[in-house]
């Protein structure tokens, strides 16, 4: 903290100064504190003002921090500038006292005289800045870790019991895809429970649908030491059931009540709050009171894996492949590994300012969060275009800049001196105008920004969670990333990654195993690749994906992706929502030989009249049943596999120590 005591005026020659006997005042201003400057009172008709004024600036030691102090002489219709001076605070020593006193005007010697003291600041910041994990994280992960070494012992069938720190860390992922994530999703887990495996679990992190089915989950504090057909058959009640009921005048009254409610509470009301409330009616048929808070008491013991919801933050302007900043979302906290920043999930869409609490918001109902998660909707018609059938006139205006013909190809090449050179011509107005409109966002989640008026290190572009490498990269431009913004423009986060591997791949959770099931439509290793190419701009470890054209033509039910030259890159198990072996097989090992068996197992899962398709949100008994037993059994058919690569993780985690 930055006291700064504005004394005096004095003037040694008060007979030549133009403003004797004026009304003046003192303002002070750093830039990088407070966009508002501050000010003493007026001391009038004095020569040689005493103000003994004293401002108090909470500053960040780890940018350059610039006080500026003006004079004025107040009048009636415009106050009358008299001087400034300018003085570094990075210059005062922690505890000692500095006077200082400025010549203000050197020809009548008239100086400012001034006091600085900085101060180690006591008070706690309301939002973490930390890049590790929370406390009750780290409190579960030792919980978790004593139940997980127990069903690693009884899967892999040690002889031997596990020391705590041999216990590799494994994560399941759920990808997007709407209601076909969430009851995919049902049947992965409750193919994994049926191998003993659902224990070996310490994440469970989910992506839009998946989101859906982990909330309906976490309501139960043992969901995962009990059976999942209960949990199964109540999510059958939500996707048969019609969704026409969802716009009924009372349910549209509820609505309007409801965000009503939030705008008198001050806080910012989009489409994504009115869709939340209509997937809480998908999923829960009535209002659900839970909060996301609530969830604690589901891994207070370390019962069940740890979940970790994802959302991104975005800008309204921008395309998700220019600018995604990942949000995660658990019991404890909600925050950005990217900025290191974090606060209480209770704290959510409260209003905070230089990492401080200002005003205290009740916690969201978890029905808006699954709105917000869920909020594919909220995607830029590029993002939707580029999603589905693309159109060759559209490629063309992803193109900012024309290269002159001429000079096309040695703008390639180096000259002798290790420049690049090359003639743009800006794009056309109406290209860019055609852009603008493209990349225009909908809606978003408009929430309270706990980043606001923190300030970024000078040296903050050295993290490799910033891409700075290019002129053209958002991250190049601090005064344009999110601490400058008053709100966040959070979205699903399936418009950049359809599964959730940057927060599972965050460094300080040291994850060994990852299990990948992508319920996405088509593209069935697209989180992949793109997984590849986001730690690849990162420098984050993650295994290489090699793929042959077999492989993308008839992918396989599962696919294993390792690095045996670095300890530190995951392993990766990849299971795509596929219909191979299922058609013939009613379990593992045992053929389908009645007419009935072998219809049960004959159905495509993407198909132009597929009931599975992301925007159908209803199935039929059958439909539901199906999809959860394919699931269930495309883990069940890959158990040596899994067992493979716990045994690696096992081994890998070996290595670490």
């Amino acid at each position: 903290m930055a006291l700064v005591r504005v004394v005096n005026d004095l003037l040694t020659e008060p007979a030549k100064r133009k403003w004797s006997e004026s009304d003046c005042y003192v303002q002070a201003h750093i830039p990088t504190v407070s966009c508002q400057p501050q000010r003493t009172v007026t001391v009038n008709n004095s020569g040689n003002p005493v103000w003994n004024h004293t401002f108090k600036y909470r500053i960040y030691t780890g940018i350059k921090n610039v006080l500026e102090l003006s004079l004025y002489d107040k009048d009636y219709i415009c106050d009358d500038f008299c001087a400034s001076v300018l003085f570094d605070v990075g210059t005062l020593s922690l505890g000692q006292p500095v006077r200082r006193t400025f010549t203000l005007n050197p020809e009548n010697n008239e100086e400012l005289e001034v006091e600085f003291e900085l101060r180690e600041c006591s008070e706690r910041l309301d939002v973490r800045l930390r890049s590790s994990l929370c406390q009750e994280e780290t409190h579960f992960l030792e919980l978790r870790r004593l139940l997980v070494a127990q069903a690693l012992k009884k899967a892999l069938g040690l002889k031997k019991d596990l020391n705590p720190k041999q216990v590799p860390v494994v994560a399941v992922l759920g990808s997007g895809g709407g209601t076909r994530a969430m009851t995919s999703l049902y049947g992965s887990l409750l193919g994994l429970q049926d191998l003993g495996m659902l224990d070996c679990v310490t994440y469970l992190s989910g992506v839009s649908g998946s989101t859906w089915c982990m909330s309906a989950l976490y309501e139960n504090a043992d969901w995962s030491r009990e059976s999942l057909s209960g949990p199964i058959a109540k999510a059958l009640v939500g996707t048969s059931g019609s969704k026409m009921s969802a716009y009924s005048l009372s349910r549209l009254s509820y609505y309007t009540e409801e965000l009503k409610r939030m705008h008198d509470d001050g806080l910012n009301v989009s489409l994504t709050d009115f869709w939340g409330l209509v997937v809480e009616f998908f999923v829960y048929r009535q209002e659900n009171p839970a909060r996301l808070s609530d969830q604690k008491k589901a891994v207070a013991s370390g019962q069940n894996p740890l979940p970790i919801y994802a959302g991104v933050n975005v800008k309204t302007d921008l395309n998700t492949k220019e600018f995604a900043e990942w949000c995660e979302f658990t019991p404890y906290e909600a925050g950005f590994s990217k900025y290191g920043a974090f606060i209480r999930t209770e704290d959510f869409r409260s209003q905070f300012n230089k990492g401080y609490l200002i005003k205290r918001m009740a916690e969201p109902r978890i029905s808006y969060l699954l709105g917000m998660w869920g909020s594919a909707f909220a995607a830029s018609l590029d993002e939707i275009w580029n999603a589905g059938k693309k159109l060759e006139w559209l490629n063309n205006k992803e193109d900012d800049v024309e290269l002159a013909d001429d000079i096309k190809m040695s703008s390639k090449t180096s000259s002798s001196d290790g420049l690049h050179t090359q003639v743009v011509t800006p794009s056309s107005p109406v290209s860019y105008l055609i852009d603008k409109i493209l990349n225009s966002r909908f809606s978003s989640c408009q929430s309270h920004n706990f980043l606001h008026g923190l300030n970024l290190h000078s040296k903050y572009h050295t993290s490799h969670e910033f891409i700075t490498d290019t002129d053209t990269s958002p991250d190049t431009f601090p005064s344009k990333l999110t601490p400058s913004e008053p709100v966040l423009n959070l979205v699903d986060s399936g418009l950049s990654i359809n599964s959730a591997f940057p927060l599972v791949l965050r460094a300080a959770r040291e994850v060994d195993l990852i299990l990948s099931f992508d319920y996405s439509w088509g593209g069935h290793f697209d989180v992949l690749k793109l997984t590849e190419q986001y730690c690849s701009e990162r420098s984050i470890p993650f295994p290489p994906i090699t793929l042959s054209e077999e492989d993308w033509k008839n992918p396989k039910e599962c696919y294993i992706f390792t690095d045996a030259k670095n300890p530190k890159t995951p392993i990766v198990l990849h299971f795509p929502l596929i219909n191979q072996s299922f058609r013939k097989f009613k379990a593992p090992g045992v053929p389908r030989v009645t007419p009935e068996e072998k219809d049960w197992g004959d159905f495509v899962v993407e198909c132009d009249d597929s009931p599975y398709s992301t925007t159908n949100f209803t199935y039929t008994e059958q439909q539901h049943s199906r999809l959860v037993e394919l699931n269930q059994y495309n883990v069940l058919n890959n158990k040596d596999t899994l067992l493979q690569a716990l045994r690696l993780a096992l081994d890998k985690r070996a290595k670490k120590l």
